[in-house]
């Protein structure tokens, strides 16, 4: 099973969406994680409130906000969009979603990342299911 950590500045938002995503998703292709470069005390709420109504997940009773330093060795890198120098984390594919933070936005810009998150998830699982890398 192929490990990809979704990285994020303060591992609070579009990352943690993603971690949860990819578990319920396609926990059967990835061992997911989510970390940031730095951390914040709590997940976004209106995260945590979105994801609960749209897909029944709790983040805050299964997730917390994570350093690099604090996943193990990952295969597989997806960068969030986060608009600075993301340091290197050894894998074998990177990628970035160039996704735009919704914190501070309405709902809709947190349900459209949601989705696109979801869509993201859906075609990463088609192409890595049966990959060697």
């Amino acid at each position: 099973m192929k490990k990809v950590a979704f990285i994020c500045v303060h591992n609070s938002c579009r990352s943690q969406i993603a971690e949860a995503l990819c578990k319920k998703m396609a926990g059967d292709v990835f061992e997911s994680y989510s970390a940031g470069t730095e951390t914040k005390p709590q997940i976004n709420q209106d995260a945590v409130r979105l994801m609960k109504q749209l897909h029944g997940i709790d983040m805050e009773k299964t997730q917390n906000s994570k350093l690099l330093s604090e996943i193990p060795p990952v295969d597989i890198v997806i960068t969030m969009g986060c608009n600075v120098q993301c340091p290197m984390l050894p894998c074998a594919y990177r990628e970035d979603w160039g996704l735009d933070d919704p914190t501070g936005k309405s709902d809709d810009e947190f349900v459209k990342t949601i989705r696109l998150i979801e869509k993201r998830i859906r075609d990463m699982k088609t192409a890595w299911r049966y990959s060697s890398v």
